[in-house]
C-alpha cells in the first residue's frame, strides 16, 4: 500500500493554476444559483486557543489534510470502504463514478474557503474515496435506528464500534465534526444515488444516518417532534448539525440602551452616582461630601495620617486606622505594633490578586451557586436552546438537558466555528455557550446542575465540565440574541432585587469599595476618639465615671 504515500505536499502547479482559472472564469456552473462557501477555514483568532480540537488526529476528509503524512494511515481503510462500494453499485462501475463527479468539480471548489491545488481528475477521486468511507461508518448509526444498509469491513471492525467504545471509532467521530474536515453533502447523496433506484430512496437513507449520528453526537436531546427535514437543503455533515440543533433567530436592530439603567451604567464603567437618576444613592454622596468638607479643617496631621491610608485597599484602611491611632496613644503603642506587622504580611499577596486583571471576559451573570443561595431553582428541558427562559414568579431558570461526553468539546467548538464563519445574523450558538460560561465557574456549579437534571456528566469529573464551558469564552464578535438576551436580563434582575444581595452590593460598593466613604469615616471615628482624650486630659474621666485605677 506504501505506492500511493506521499512523503511531503504537492509543488505548486503555476500551469495547472492558470488552466483552472480560465476553466472557472469560461464556464459557467449547471445550476443557475450561485453555490455559496460552506467549508471554511477556523477563524484565526479561535484555532489558537485549542489548535487539537479543529485540526484532525485520525482520518482527513476532504482536500485540507489530505496530503497530511499523519493521516496516510487511514488510507488502506478507504480504499477498503471504496472497494466494498464497488461492489454494491447496481449500473455502474466505480470509474464511471468517478467521472460522474468530475462534473461536479466547479460545484466542489466553490464549496471550500481554500483554493484547491488539484487537478479535477485528482479532486473527483479523492471525493469519491472519502465519501465511500464516511458512508460506511455513517452506516453504524443506520443500524442502531433499526435498519442495515450493509456490514462493516472486517478491515473496518477495530475501527467502528456499534457500542462507540473503542478509541478509534471515537477519534473518528471527533473528526469527521470538524470545520475543515468537510465534504459537500451533495456529493454523498450523488453516491447514494447510484446505490438506489431513485434519488428520493437515496436521501431517506441519507437521512436515516445524519438522524442516526445527530443523536450520537449531539449533546442535547433530541425533540420529539421535529419539522420534516430536506437533506438537499444542508451543505455537509456539520452543517446539518448546527442546523438541527440551532433555533432560527431573526438579526434584530441595535438596541439602544436607558441611561437611567444603574446597572447598565455600572457595566459602562459609570458610577450610579454620577447623576440625580441614581436616587437616595446621590443624596448620599450629597451627604458624603458636606461632611467630608466639614472634617477637611481638622488639623493638618489629621488630613495627613488619612491620606497616607487612602492609597490602600479599603479592607486594609479599616485594620490600618485603629492601629495608627493606637499607636499615637499611651500605653497602647506596645500593642499596635505586633498588630502592623500582622496585617503588612497580607498586604503582598492582596497585592497581587489586585493586580491581576481577568484573563476573558464573561456575559454578566451570577453562577449557578450564587443563584440557588438566593432561591433560584434550575429546571432542564426537552427543548432546543429557545428553551432557555426564567420564570421570576417561579424563581426558575429552564435550560435544555445536555449530556456532555468525549467527543463534546471539540463538536460544540466546531460549531462555534462554523457560525462564527457562516452566520450572517445573530451567533445563537456562540451567545449559548457565553451563557454557559457565565453561570458555570467551579465544581460546585456543575455539580447543582448534575443533580437537578440538566447536565448529564460522561466525563472523569465535574471539573472537566466546568473547564469545557470556561475555556470556550472567546467570541468573534459580539452579537444580540433576543431569548437569551431576555433570559440573562431577567436572571439579573431577580438576583439584583434580593435584599441579601443589595445589602452585599452596598457594602462592596460604598464601604469596602468607596475611599471617599472611607475617609469619611475615618475622619470621624479620629475627630471623636481627638475629642475624647482632650475631654479627659483636661476632666479627670476615673473621677467623672468613678472608675477606681487598678492597682499594679
Amino acid at each position: 500500500m506504501a505506492s500511493f504515500v506521499q512523503t511531503n505536499p504537492p509543488i505548486f502547479d503555476e500551469v495547472r493554476w492558470v488552466i483552472q482559472i480560465r476553466q472557472t472564469l469560461e464556464e459557467e456552473l449547471e445550476d443557475e444559483t450561485e453555490v455559496p462557501v460552506s467549508i471554511f477555514s477556523v477563524p484565526k483568532g479561535l484555532m489558537s486557543t485549542a489548535p487539537d480540537l479543529y485540526t484532525p488526529q485520525q482520518v482527513a476528509i476532504g482536500p485540507y489534510y489530505h496530503w497530511h503524512p499523519e493521516m496516510y494511515e487511514m488510507e488502506r481503510y478507504k480504499l477498503a470502504a471504496a472497494k466494498r462500494w464497488q461492489k454494491q453499485l447496481q449500473r455502474i462501475e466505480f470509474k464511471n463514478l468517478v467521472e460522474q463527479l468530475v462534473r461536479l468539480e466547479l460545484r466542489v471548489r466553490a464549496c471550500y474557503h481554500k483554493y484547491l491545488d488539484f487537478n479535477g481528475e485528482t479532486l473527483a477521486w479523492m471525493m469519491a474515496i472519502d465519501a465511500s468511507f464516511l458512508l460506511e461508518f455513517l452506516q453504524v448509526y443506520t443500524i442502531k435506528e433499526g435498519k442495515m444498509l450493509s456490514r462493516v469491513s472486517s478491515r473496518m471492525s477495530h475501527l467502528v464500534d456499534y457500542a462507540g467504545r473503542k478509541s478509534a471509532h471515537n477519534a473518528i467521530v471527533r473528526d469527521i465534526v470538524m470545520l475543515e474536515n468537510q465534504i459537500p453533502l451533495f456529493i454523498l447523496r450523488k453516491m447514494l444515488e447510484f446505490q438506489f433506484a431513485s434519488l428520493d430512496e437515496a436521501d431517506n437513507m441519507l437521512l436515516m444516518m445524519l438522524m442516526g449520528f445527530y443523536k450520537e453526537v449531539t449533546p442535547f436531546k433530541l425533540m420529539e417532534a421535529l419539522p420534516k427535514i430536506q437533506v438537499s437543503a444542508y451543505a455537509h455533515l456539520l452543517d446539518f448539525l448546527y442546523d438541527t440543533i440551532v433555533p432560527k433567530v431573526e438579526e434584530q436592530p441595535e438596541i439602544i440602551e436607558e441611561e437611567g439603567n444603574s446597572e447598565d451604567k455600572k457595566e459602562k464603567g459609570m458610577s450610579p452616582l454620577a447623576t440625580p437618576s441614581g436616587g437616595s444613592n446621590y443624596y448620599i454622596r450629597q451627604f458624603c461630601n458636606v461632611i467630608r468638607n466639614m472634617l477637611s479643617k481638622l488639623s493638618k496631621r489629621t488630613i495627613e495620617i488619612v491620606k497616607r491610608l487612602l492609597p490602600a485597599n479599603p479592607l486594609k484602611v479599616l485594620l490600618k486606622l485603629p492601629l495608627t491611632i493606637l499607636s499615637k496613644l499611651p500605653l497602647f503603642s506596645v500593642l499596635a505594633q505586633p498588630l502592623q506587622s500582622l496585617v503588612s504580611s497580607q498586604v503582598k499577596e492582596e497585592g497581587k490578586s489586585e493586580n491581576e486583571a481577568p484573563s476573558v471576559e464573561e456575559i454578566t451573570i451570577p453562577s449557578v451557586s450564587d443563584l440557588s443561595n438566593v432561591g433560584v431553582r434550575f429546571v432542564a428541558t426537552k427543548g432546543n436552546l429557545a428553551s432557555i427562559a426564567f420564570d421570576a414568579k417561579m424563581a426558575t431558570l429552564y435550560l435544555p438537558a445536555i449530556s456532555l461526553d468525549v467527543h463534546s468539546e471539540a463538536f460544540v467548538r466546531n460549531l462555534v466555528a462554523y457560525e462564527a464563519s457562516n452566520a450572517s445574523g445573530p451567533l445563537v450558538f456562540t451567545r449559548y455557550t457565553e451563557f454557559m460560561n457565565g453561570i458555570m465557574d467551579s465544581d460546585e456549579d456543575v455539580k447543582l446542575l448534575r443533580e437537578r437534571g440538566v447536565i448529564s456528566n460522561r466525563l472523569k469529573s465535574d471539573g472537566e465540565v466546568a473547564k469545557l464551558w470556561n475555556g470556550m469564552s472567546k467570541s468573534i464578535r459580539l452579537t444580540k440574541v433576543p431569548f437569551l438576551d431576555k433570559a440573562i436580563e431577567d436572571v439579573n434582575g431577580y438576583y439584583n432585587g434580593r435584599w441579601k444581595v443589595k445589602a452585599g452590593k452596598f457594602m462592596k460598593q460604598y464601604v469596602l469599595g468607596s475611599w471617599q466613604f472611607l475617609a469619611v469615616l475615618a475622619g470621624i471615628v479620629l475627630f471623636l476618639l481627638i475629642t475624647w482624650h482632650t475631654f479627659c486630659s483636661v476632666y479627670s474621666c476615673s473621677r467623672i465615671f468613678r472608675i477606681k485605677p487598678t492597682s499594679i
